[in-house]
């Protein structure tokens, strides 16, 4: 991997490159909560001014942009004996500017499932081949536990990454396409100043993470603990609203729906995200629900995340990047979950 440094009038030039040629999506401050802490959202940008990178976290994350909450998979249209079928992909190029280490490991995680070499995802294909992707570091999120999962750095998965470094930029260089749009501007090779106020950015972050969340071992757990009443607890508190996995990084569960006009001249398949916690998640053709039960269901969110992603692809699908906790009505918290996990196995 290749690293310069630029300084920020240099990469304000550049994203200025960008946006002419580009859609830019990257963090903008939408508004402010109620404890007073400003509100991010990853949404299109017209203008540098528009841009947060100095951002916490967003409500939602930039999935929006590779697996849309509905889209179409096809268009089709009947005219008498014949009958036309249109599928798009997405060819416009877009750049996301301030993806954080998690949310860019979040992405490599649906590479393993959407972009695999046998029956890839051709739609999820278009917009992750198209999209030029910058990372920047950031200090821990409120509530985060991506150091404990081992995801609050990435080494790959974009074509430039940022670190602070106060009038300039650190940049790692992930990909070639990275670098010829880097030498658009004006950048510098790295030199010793250069080495060293990265790695005490690098330990200045590192040292604001909490204590880390022992995880090791969650994969043999979540099979020995199958029964444990911490489902129960746990479970009660859940509403299955499917809100955890709306605004999760990595789940990527869809059902497929027909819908066709009401004179049967034209319809379309259409995709739609969903939710291994809603109610009708597992219902089968006859009616029956194999999951009936909320606790039931959180428990097999939690089995996908720790258990089942890490049996095909030797690693957790979960980020640690708290999202799912800051939307939950029943204040249903991860690291709490498996802390009441670890002490359930600790008592046996």
């Amino acid at each position: 991997m290749l690293f310069r440094t630029v300084v920020k009038d240099e990469f304000r030039r550049l994203i200025e490159i960008m946006l002419a040629s580009h859609e830019v999506i990257g963090p903008r401050k939408i508004d402010t909560a109620m404890d007073g802490r400003p509100v991010h959202q990853f949404l299109p940008v017209q203008s540098l001014a528009e841009l947060d990178l100095d951002y916490e976290t967003t409500g939602i994350s930039a999935k929006t942009y590779f697996l849309p909450y509905k889209e179409n998979l096809s268009v089709w249209r009947f005219d008498a004996d014949d009958w036309t079928q249109e599928i798009s992909y997405r060819l416009q190029p877009r750049a996301i500017i301030g993806l954080h280490a998690c949310d860019i490991n979040a992405l490599l995680k649906l590479d393993k499932v959407l972009a695999r070499e046998f029956f890839p995802s051709p739609y999820y294909l278009s917009r992750r081949n198209n999209t030029f992707i910058v990372g920047i570091d950031h200090e821990p999120c409120q509530g985060a536990f991506c150091r404990s999962l081992g995801t609050d750095t990435v080494d790959r998965g974009f074509d430039l990454f940022l670190t602070d470094l106060g009038d300039r930029y650190f940049v790692a260089v992930g990909s070639e396409r990275g670098f010829t749009t880097l030498n658009k501007v004006t950048v510098a090779e790295v030199d010793e100043q250069d080495t060293a106020d990265y790695l005490a950015a690098r330990r200045k972050i590192a040292a604001a993470f909490g204590p880390d969340l022992d995880v090791k071992l969650l994969p043999k757990l979540m099979d020995i603990e199958f029964e444990s009443p911490v489902w129960d607890k746990w479970g009660a508190k859940c509403f299955s609203c499917g809100s955890c996995a709306m605004v999760c990084p990595t789940c990527y569960c869809y059902g497929v729906s027909e819908q066709v006009s009401m004179d049967f001249t034209r319809g379309a398949k259409v995709k739609q995200l969903y939710s291994c916690n809603l109610v009708d998640f597992a219902v089968v053709a006859g009616g029956h629900n194999f999951r009936p039960q909320r606790q039931t269901r959180l428990k097999y969110r939690y089995y996908h995340q720790h258990r089942g992603f890490v049996e095909a692809y030797d690693e957790p699908k979960c980020v640690g990047c708290g999202r799912c906790s800051r939307v939950c009505l029943g204040g249903i918290n991860p690291p709490d979950v498996i802390r009441d996990l670890l002490e359930e196995e600790a008592r046996s």
